[in-house]
Parts: structure tokens; C-alpha cells; sequence
């Protein structure tokens, strides 16, 4: 179709969308399990939880991610011959806070020479550092055009919100070069991903790690449930709304003190519980008859993803234990080949978890800024891809000649 055809709408609320559209765009049916290769590949990609109608509609419809709390819905559409052919989840947003690529030095520099850096466009899913499409593009239409015609019209929509600057953040390695190739700036990260190499289970996981890293995670996993504690996994009609209940209170108690203020309502979890529980783990610690620790994680179709942790008792070695050596016992047990510990977190490395690149692209309406930050991320991506060989070579793991 000649690009004319298509036509584009930010709307205030993903509620405006339907949810059959939006998911047909987001997780188009029939797809497999594949890594897309390149920007033309989407019908490949895995389902991704979090950008499901359902995740960003409990976003909303909960007061988390609203005008209220500086995250402004614009999602943009586009439209050939009234049918939505593609989305950009989008916000508008009056600071930086909640995103996990820190733009804050970039702000300050801006408005210490007397510019104004807020409000800027966010597209990403909020609160949620994790890898997945942003461009969302349903199967049946050409990739190409409809995601120049997205990539124009968030710039567009940058002079009519009178926004400073654009944010594709933990976009897709194909998406990242795809905006690249339209004028965007583009940032690397890392985070510490767990890969399945199909073990059979947890010890066969051991096997592969050095001595070292083998006897420490024993360790920590006897020393975390010494207290008599005990764990539980929780998903579907399992989690309860008393369940949830103790998890907000240990949300709440962690956020509090990292935060200041948590980002998401007791709300979001009872819609999420009742939309889409069955790609919800809860994975719960109990001591003396009590729930005092846990940690959300969200499933998609080859990753599990983990996201906040709590604790209203802190025990040695429990952190761990909850949300990573847990979650590697159900990955290797539904046969996911990832697990993504969330952002941040050096310590992640000797419990298996190594580094892996994180993609987001940035459109900069100042020219002089845009100078500025180019430079910067030239600089930032070489650091990165050097912090992420180094960590990699100093991983856990066997070396081949080894004795198991």
C-alpha cells in the first residue's frame, strides 16, 4: 500500500483501543518461540506479557500509570482504511522517574543552559525494564512502512505536545537499528539474563558451574530456609486476593525504601490477577504460619520474567532464593529458555545470570543536545560492550577441562 493510505491518532487511553486490535499488533496469534533477526521477523517473536492489552490496561485502569503520575497516555495508531495496522505504546511524561534508562543527567544539562526538558514522549512499558517490541505491527502488513510511518509520526507528535525529545526504550535489537536508520540516537545497557541449556534440572544446572559457584549456591540455598522457612509457587487460580495482599505489603515495604514512593497501586494487582493470572508467578515465602517474602514474576512463551520482590522479614540468602534459584527451577520445569532477573545487579552474575545487551533509541528535538548526547553515547556504547565481554569471561561457569 502507497504510505498516503495510512493515517495517524494518539489516543489518551489504552482503553480506547480495542483489545483484539491491540493484541493482534502486540502478540499476533501463531507465534513461535523465535528470536526476531531482523526488523521484518515479528511474526517470529514470543509472546511478551507485557505488552498485552491486559498488562497496560491494569496500568492504567489502576491509577499507576496515568496523567496523575506524570506517565500521560498518547498511544499513536496507525490506521490504513480505518483498520489499526500499528501501535506505538506511548506517554507523555513530566519527569524521568520509573523508566530504568536514566536520561536525569541529560535533563539537568538541558535546563542548566536554559532549555526545557519536560515534557518528553516515553515509549515503553512503564515500570518495566524488560526487552520486547515497541513497535507493534500486525502480521499482515508491510513491517517497513507502517514502522516509518510510527518512527515520523512520534516526532510529529513531539512539536505538537511542544515535547523535548522521544524515548524508545528496551526496544528489540532489530527495532533499535530500524529507528537508528530514521534519525534516532542510539543507547546500550546491560542486564543479567539466565539461559536454559536444556537442563534436565536444578543439579544439572550445578553441574555446569565451577566449584566454587557450586558449593556457594548450596550453601545459600540450605542457609536461606534454615529459619523453617518454606516456599511456594503460586500461579493462576492459585494466587488469591489474600496472596495478594501480603505480596502489596511487601511491595510496599521495598519500594518504600528505594523508591520513596512505590509506582504500582494494590489496584494493578487485583487486575492483573483477574486478567491475566495464568502468566503470573507468584513465587512466596512462609514462616511460623505467615507470608513474609516474595516476588512477582510474568511468563511468556520462552521467558520468564521476574520483576519486584519484597520482604516483611529478612532472612540470609532468602533474596536469592525467591527470585532467582526459584525462578531457574520453574524455567528448567516448563522448558523457558530465559529467565530476566530485572534490572541492574552485578551479584546476579554467580548465580548463572550473564550479561546481555539492552537497545533503546532516542530522537532529540534540539540539535545542540542532540550534538551533546551523541557524542556521550558513542562513549557509553563502547563502555558497555567492554563491561559486558569482561563480566562474561569472569562468569561461574566450567571451563571445558574442568572435572564436574
Amino acid at each position: 500500500m502507497d504510505s498516503s493510505e495510512i493515517t495517524l491518532e494518539a489516543v489518551p487511553s489504552v482503553s480506547e483501543i480495542p483489545a483484539a486490535d491491540w493484541d493482534a499488533c502486540a502478540n499476533p496469534a501463531g507465534a513461535s518461540p523465535m528470536p526476531a533477526t531482523s526488523f521484518n521477523a515479528h511474526s517470529k517473536t514470543a509472546y511478551n506479557p507485557f505488552v498485552s492489552h491486559a498488562f497496560f490496561s491494569a496500568l492504567e485502569a489502576s491509577g499507576s500509570a496515568c496523567a496523575r503520575t506524570g506517565w500521560g497516555p498518547r498511544h499513536l495508531l496507525a490506521r490504513i482504511e480505518g483498520e489499526i495496522a500499528g501501535i506505538l505504546p506511548c506517554y507523555l511524561k513530566s519527569h524521568s522517574q520509573g523508566e530504568y534508562v536514566f536520561d536525569r543527567g541529560w535533563a539537568d544539562a538541558y535546563e542548566r543552559a536554559g532549555g526545557r526538558y519536560y515534557p518528553k514522549l516515553q515509549s515503553s512499558v512503564p515500570f518495566t525494564p524488560a526487552t520486547g517490541p515497541r513497535l507493534l505491527i500486525r502480521n499482515d502488513f508491510d513491517r517497513d512502512e507502517i514502522g516509518t510511518a510510527l518512527a515520523s509520526g512520534v516526532v510529529a507528535l513531539c512539536e505538537m505536545t511542544k515535547a523535548s525529545s522521544a524515548h524508545v526504550t528496551f526496544a528489540r535489537e532489530a527495532e533499535w537499528k530500524f529507528l537508528a536508520a530514521r534519525g534516532f540516537l542510539q543507547r546500550t545497557d546491560q542486564q543479567f539474563h539466565w539461559r536454559n541449556q536444556s537442563y534436565r534440572d536444578f543439579e544439572d544446572f550445578l553441574a555446569s558451574l565451577n566449584s566454587r559457584h557450586r558449593k556457594a549456591i548450596k550453601r545459600e540455598r540450605r542457609e536461606a530456609l534454615a529459619s523453617g522457612i518454606t516456599i511456594h509457587t503460586l500461579n493462576g487460580s492459585d494466587i488469591t486476593e489474600d496472596a495478594w495482599d501480603a505480596f502489596f505489603a511487601f511491595y510496599m515495604e521495598t519500594g518504600s525504601r528505594k523508591w520513596g514512593r512505590p509506582y504500582l497501586t494494590r489496584t494493578f494487582f487485583s487486575l492483573i490477577g483477574e486478567s491475566m493470572a495464568d502468566n503470573v508467578l507468584l513465587i512466596m515465602a512462609r514462616r511460623n504460619g505467615r507470608w513474609i517474602a516474595g516476588a512477582i514474576n510474568f511468563i511468556g512463551s520462552d521467558t520468564l520474567f521476574g520483576r519486584n520482590w519484597g520482604a516483611i522479614e529478612h532472612h540470609p540468602f532468602l533474596h536469592f532464593e525467591v527470585c532467582y534459584y526459584q525462578a531457574i527451577e520453574f524455567a528448567i520445569r516448563r522448558g523457558l529458555k530465559t529467565v530476566e532477573a530485572g534490572a541492574q545487579g552485578e551479584h546476579k552474575i554467580a548465580r548463572g545470570y550473564l550479561p546481555q545487551t539492552t537497545y533503546s533509541a532516542h530522537y532529540i528535538a534540539d540539535p545542540d543536545l542532540r550534538r551533546a548526547i551523541s557524542e556521550y553515547l558513542k562513549r557509553e556504547r563502547a563502555y558497555v560492550a567492554e563491561a559486558g565481554r569482561e563480566l562474561t569471561e569472569a562468569g561461574p561457569f566450567r571451563k571445558t577441562a574442568e572435572p564436574s
